[in-house]
């Protein structure tokens, strides 16, 4: 479901509108159950779109893959600005 979010619109676009949903660099998100600082702004990986995230548990860095329900309400935007 998500690659299908992916090809359906420019990747850009998504990775610009999921850095204005919060999911940008120096900011920090709760996803998961789990308190994340974001260490990078988003980009596309494995056909979905991810951040470098450090956990406040955990400071190693990881990849973060967005849940499909945040980029479904970005398509959403990026669909009706088209």
């Amino acid at each position: 479901m998500t690659s299908r979010i992916i090809e359906s619109s420019s990747v850009l676009e998504i990775c610009a509108n999921v850095k204005r949903m919060g999911y940008a660099a120096s900011s920090r998100v709760r996803l998961y159950g789990e308190d994340f600082e974001v260490l990078s702004d988003p980009f596309p990986e494995a056909g979905c779109v991810a951040v470098h995230v450090k956990s406040e548990k955990d400071s190693r860095i990881c990849v973060l893959r967005l849940p499909a329900t945040v980029l479904q309400s970005v398509k959403g935007k990026v669909s009706n600005a088209a």
